[in-house]
């Protein structure tokens, strides 16, 4: 996309919500991939919104609820213009762990402490970030419907669910748009999830559509510190060795095209919107402008078919889980 076109907006499935026909994850502006710069980071917000970027998506576990905060002042001073996304359900305690909770008790807390920490009076699209099978789904879809009523929530949101389980929530209430990881390295979703997105209408929303970094071709084999990548199986060992040997074709189109890695993979999934009929709208996660102008610029690209066919085997071959434990994802229930 060249350098001041406005992105185009996009319907997020069939529900009314439009945003930019790509998003930004901001998880990334507060923790987990390595240090941070907050100037760069504010500076990429304000250049994301400058090119028609309109979805800015959070989560309360990202930094504890930092990352909410950090984002505070830019919604409310576009407050008319910003779509903002983000998560309850997904709990970090105090020693580190991670918890599933889908508690209606929790979830009206969660609400109210997102609300607070972002200063708004009502969020745009509230994501159910995990679901626990063993919790019936009409409890947290019921709660989340209520805070619709009461006029805390626009739109309601699932992660990391199966395709059953977006039908039985979309039953008991309309859901705008499923997030989960999607990309050259992750497929996971096509089986159940992706059908049922297309089918009800529900906008798919990828997050870690350039599989964490590794697709950029830039990210070093084995990541190190304070980065999360540090012990999750696909960025450690033999396993990063072997995944780094599936990116040949995505090097090759990438120079055919004079384009970087990184928007052959982007390109690849906005392609899937046309592919699959369903509206897709990945959420890259950046720090720094450039490399924003970079990831926008995929949406000029349309991969052939041929094209298409040279990168389909990656997922396939791609060494080791997504997480060490992958009990909490859609992943391990799906059949």
């Amino acid at each position: 996309m060249a350098d001041g076109k406005r992105l185009e907006q996009v319907r997020l499935g069939g529900r009314g919500l439009v945003v930019g026909a790509q998003g930004l994850g901001c998880m990334g502006m507060s923790e987990f991939y390595g240090d941070t710069d907050e100037s760069a980071a504010r500076a990429t917000l304000d250049a994301a919104l400058e090119r028609g970027v309109t979805m800015f998506d959070t989560a309360d576990m990202y930094g504890r609820g930092e990352n909410e905060r950090f984002l505070a002042p830019f919604v409310r001073a576009h407050r008319e213009q910003v779509v903002i996304a983000t998560k309850f359900g997904s709990v970090r305690d105090d020693d580190g762990s991670m918890s599933v909770n889908n508690d209606p008790r929790y979830i009206r807390q969660a609400i109210d402490g997102s609300l607070s920490r972002l200063g708004l009076d009502v969020i745009d699209l509230y994501y159910m970030h995990r679901y626990d099978p063993k919790v019936p789904l009409a409890d947290p879809i019921g709660t989340m419907a209520d805070l619709v009523t009461q006029g805390k929530v626009r739109y309601l949101g699932l992660s990391e669910v199966t395709g059953d389980e977006l039908r039985e929530a979309d039953a008991i209430h309309p859901i705008a748009a499923v997030q989960s990881e999607w990309s050259l390295f992750t497929r996971d979703i096509e089986r159940t999830l992706v059908p049922a997105a297309a089918e009800l209408g529900v906008g798919v929303v990828p997050y870690s559509p350039l599989g964490r970094g590794f697709l950029t071709g830039a990210m070093p084999a084995q990541s190190q510190g304070n980065d999360i990548r540090s012990v999750f199986p696909r960025f450690t060992g033999e396993n990063a060795q072997r995944n780094a040997e599936l990116l040949t074709p995505v090097a090759e189109i990438a120079e055919a095209r004079g384009a970087s890695m990184a928007q052959v993979a982007l390109a690849w999934l906005h392609r899937q919107a046309v592919v699959r009929n369903l509206t897709v709208v990945p959420i890259p996660g950046t720090r720094k402008p450039d490399r924003l102008a970079e990831n926008l610029a995929a949406l000029e690209i349309t991969l052939t078919d041929d094209e298409l066919a040279r990168l389909d085997p990656i997922a396939e071959q791609v060494a080791g889980e997504r997480y060490p434990d992958m009990t909490e994802t859609a992943g391990s229930r799906e059949s």
